[in-house]
């Protein structure tokens, strides 16, 4: 767990991301050795991974904030949206079949991933105002996609705020503001979850596994700082680039992983 919380961290902290698409995958595998009921098997480890998430992106947050990097305002007033769409990703989620969320998911984010890898950064970003029924489809999109999966969002706000004229570093920023918002109502809807359904899993709130929060947390937080004070030292070009790399190794990962469950 202390080799996987190292990476975590840091991307996080790089990407603004809550770094839920390495937590989660690693989680399933040893809840899986250590005999986990199949049942919830997943549930534990997403909602362990949202819990995780909550200190990690408040420290890239505020690490953001710094330098600039962070736009509140759209957090604001597109992150009520997102939050609507978690809650109902939530609960979704207890009746989810992942086969075709999955495969779904791995199509987007190749798509996300070649816009970023073609796409130029500018001297000059000209920011577009996001109209209101943007915010409504996009932000509970994000958050209903982003519930059952474990993850913070920004593999898709990233680039949608960059869409809309963000440069990269406060898209980055902005990102982890409300991959925030999403682990903590992420986190509350699985641990009440888990409560209700009277799973009982060993050392555990609801779908919060307690040993791995605790595992992660002191290095995962303390590894986001460093991954957000880097992104700011860094060509935004090459950034850009990094990220839609990141992404399609991402979205790799999640077609072989669909290939696997069929």
């Amino acid at each position: 767990m202390v080799l996987t919380a190292i990476p975590v961290g840091f991307v996080a902290g790089l990407f603004g991301i809550g770094g839920g698409l390495i937590t989660v995958p690693f989680l399933y595998y040893i809840f899986n050795s250590i005999g986990i009921d199949q049942q919830y098997l997943m549930h534990l480890a997403v909602g362990t991974s949202f819990a995780i998430i909550i200190p990690t992106s408040t420290v890239s947050v505020l690490t953001h904030h710094k330098f600039n990097a962070v736009d509140f305002d759209i957090v604001k007033k597109y992150g009520i949206f997102v939050i609507i769409g978690v809650i109902a990703g939530t609960i979704f989620a207890s009746f989810l079949k992942t086969e075709s969320l999955v495969l779904f998911f791995s199509i987007v984010i190749f798509f996300l991933g070649f816009y970023l890898l073609l796409l130029k950064e500018k001297e000059e970003n000209i920011l577009i105002k996001i109209k209101l029924h943007f915010k409504i489809i996009l932000g509970f999109l994000v958050g209903f996609i982003s519930a059952p999966m474990g993850i913070g969002g920004a593999i898709m706000n990233v680039p949608i705020l960059k869409f809309f004229g963000y440069s990269i570093n406060k898209a980055i920023g902005s990102a982890a503001a409300i991959g925030f918002l999403i682990s903590l109502f992420g986190a509350f809807g699985f641990l009440m979850t888990g409560s209700y359904l009277k799973t009982n899993l060993p050392l555990s709130f609801g779908f919060i596994n307690i040993p791995a929060f605790l595992i992660f947390i002191p290095i995962t937080t303390l590894m986001a700082r460093i991954g957000a004070r880097t992104v700011h030292k860094i060509d935004k070009n090459k950034i850009s680039k990094f990220f839609g790399l990141f992404l399609l190794i991402v979205a790799t990962n999640f077609l072989f992983e669909y290939l696997k469950i069929n």
